[in-house]
């Protein structure tokens, strides 16, 4: 399936930054047009033609086999899409880290302390099928081939998922996916020790065909110059704490985060065709979760995705992850192709 397959619950809007809802009549979350996004909202909106003209000289690392092996199943993404989107993307990334750094120098002078450096946190968010983790995959190797970050990882957040038994035991599984679904305090000491440069920090495993997290396994991150986290919910707001006050998110350990978005109704339809692919591939695999789907015919699997998408993950989208997509850096928007199309970068 994907990070999880969670429970309905009840859609909320967006925050009104100037874009229309993407789960409204399917529609673009872009801006009508560029002046009015200017004055309505803090990003800049660059068309597909304008933000390939941004990569100046910065080399394009990967061949037509790495986009292969790195996209996902559905996700028909090819060099000639990296070499439009992805490689602008990462000459700002470069400006970014390179900014960091600068900016850690001069804490470090002020202190008086010996400036050492700590990872460039990336995070990448957006709905269930939309190919986030394509465009952390690639990403992280395009990254790990710049001379300057050669250590780059890429920890998803379903290892920090609550186990099944635990889901079970508080009533959550047919809420998995949810933000409430996973071990946020654990995924905050994660990021809080990666961001405080210790030299190994370990992080649960997920499998997606048992469906659960792997018990007594682990990833190690050492120190990476680059940590590239993806999932569902990492741009989520702080949770007010007991006393009323906000606590830490996520995303405040983030130095840069992208939001992959699309129109649902696209969304919905990579879903349903990605499922008919698991149907024949990882559904048919013993121990499989979801063997149950992997009988079923053409018209049963397409009417069962659609069914779990309009109950669970369509709603999930609305109610708590298209509400995060303000939050972010930079907005990719992809057409019905999965190519994108427009891009939002945070002026601010």
């Amino acid at each position: 399936m994907d990070d999880a397959t969670p429970g309905p619950t009840t859609a909320t809007s967006p925050p009104d930054l100037g874009w229309p809802d993407p789960a409204a009549a399917g529609t673009s979350t872009a801006p009508a047009t560029a002046a009015e996004e200017s004055n309505t909202t803090p990003f800049v909106e660059l068309d597909r033609r304008d933000w390939s003209r941004l990569s100046a000289s910065t080399p394009l690392p990967l061949t037509a086999d790495d986009v292969v092996r790195l996209r996902g199943m559905s996700d028909p993404i090819d060099l000639a899409e990296v070499d439009t989107v992805y490689r602008p993307l990462s000459r700002l990334l470069g400006l970014y880290v390179e900014g960091v750094e600068h900016v850690h120098a001069a804490t470090s002078t002020f202190l008086g302390e010996r400036a050492t450096r700590t990872p460039f946190v990336i995070g990448v968010a957006g709905s269930v099928a939309v190919g986030k983790s394509t465009t952390a995959r690639v990403l992280v190797e395009m990254l790990r081939r710049w001379p300057e970050t050669p250590r780059v990882e890429l920890v998803t957040t379903d290892g920090f998922l609550l186990p099944n038994a635990e889901l079970e035991r508080r009533g959550l599984m047919t809420r998995k996916g949810f933000p409430e679904s996973y071990d946020r305090r654990a995924l905050l000491r994660f990021l809080a020790r990666v961001k405080s440069g210790a030299s190994h920090v370990t992080a649960p495993v997920y499998d997606h065909l048992t469906y659960d997290v792997v018990p007594d396994r682990t990833v190690t991150v050492s120190r990476p110059d680059v940590l590239v986290v993806e999932g569902l919910n990492v741009l989520q707001p702080a949770r007010p704490n007991r006393e009323g006050t906000s606590g830490l998110a996520v995303s405040d350990f983030f130095d840069f985060s992208i939001y992959v978005d699309a129109r649902t109704r696209d969304i919905e339809r990579w879903y349903v065709e990605r499922f008919l692919r698991l149907r024949r591939t990882a559904f048919a695999q013993p121990g499989s979760y979801f063997r149950r789907y992997a009988d079923l015919d053409d018209a049963q699997a397409r009417a069962t995705a659609a069914d779990i998408w309009r109950r669970i993950n369509e709603p999930n989208l609305r109610a708590n992850i298209v509400p995060t997509r303000s939050r972010a850096h930079l907005v990719m928007t992809k057409d019905a192709d999965h190519r994108i199309q427009r891009v939002l970068l945070r002026k601010l």
